[in-house]
């Protein structure tokens, strides 16, 4: 069964990553409306998270019309980012653009370049993250993930992430691989921040949730600058990666509570989302009690 969900899932990867990026963005956006009608447990989820934080900002109707665009960048991100992964950074350039990632200390010599931890969200083609390398090749790009069940699947996943150039530790099983490679320097470490994860009860969008302290954490233990990014979606099949203004890990000369840096992490977020709501995945759980 694992090697046969493998190569049907192979398969579709394969026609899609045939398929122009404009059509593949457009089949994106209609299976994401198809999904709003069909699936309605993650359709109740998204229903329930808008109406929490905007009840007070926007109309049920409105609220309805923000759920059906969700879904459908949502469908629309998920199938470009297959086709993304395989497009060289020339084929990329028209359709990404890198704001701030200038702002990023230089190389000096024969000095080695400090690592930068980066707290990212789940905000448009998230997997473009990965794709800094492109603008700054003196930068080596890493991040964690979580296994997926499926060894086939993950082994698919993995293959797809591979072509970027990005170094990927698995959470769980390679934490020592990702200690060697913060001690060689020159690392953009992008950490997912965006989940509900145990560490602390934060504000966020109004309401009190369960946020990961892992951004701060690295930060504070490698003594590296952090930044928020957030990948906004401008145009069917057209994005622009921010890298948001440094978030401050030490103060009067001494290191700040991991909880205050992350509660700065989380109003960066919270200004992206407010900036443009349907960009974000709220079909996320994130108020977990």
């Amino acid at each position: 069964m694992n090697t046969m969900l493998y190569w049907l899932a192979r398969g579709l990867v394969a026609l899609i990553q045939a398929l122009p990026l404009p059509l593949v963005a457009k089949l994106g956006r209609a299976g994401g409306g198809l999904a709003f009608r069909l699936d309605a447990r993650h359709r109740r989820v998204v229903l329930k998270n808008l109406t929490m934080c905007f009840s007070t900002e926007k109309s049920p109707a409105e609220i309805h019309s923000l759920a059906l665009e969700n879904f459908r960048r949502i469908g629309e991100n998920y199938v470009c980012a297959i086709k993304t992964s395989a497009m060289s950074a020339d084929e990329l350039r028209p359709h990404v653009e890198f704001v701030g990632i200038d702002q990023l200390p230089q190389k000096s010599g024969d000095a080695l370049l400090p690592n930068i931890v980066v707290a990212i969200g789940h905000f448009g083609n998230f997997e473009l993250y990965a794709r800094f390398h492109d603008v700054r090749a003196d930068y080596q790009c890493a991040t964690t993930y979580r296994a997926l069940k499926q060894p086939g699947l993950n082994r698919l996943m993995q293959d797809l992430r591979g072509t970027s150039g990005c170094l990927y530790f698995e959470r769980r099983a390679d934490g020592p691989l990702l200690r060697a490679a913060m001690n060689q320097g020159g690392i953009i470490l992008g950490l997912l921040a965006d989940q509900s994860s145990k560490g602390l009860r934060a504000p966020f969008l109004g309401h009190d949730c369960n946020t990961g302290l892992a951004p701060a954490v690295l930060a504070l233990r490698y003594e590296t600058q952090l930044y928020s990014a957030i990948c906004y979606r401008i145009a069917p099949a057209k994005w622009r990666l921010e890298l948001g203004e440094e978030i401050p890990t030490r103060e009067n000369g001494h290191a700040r509570p991991s909880d205050a840096i992350m509660r700065d992490v989380n109003l960066a977020f919270e200004a992206a989302v407010r900036r443009d709501p349907a960009n974000w995945f709220w079909v996320h759980r994130r108020w977990k009690e």
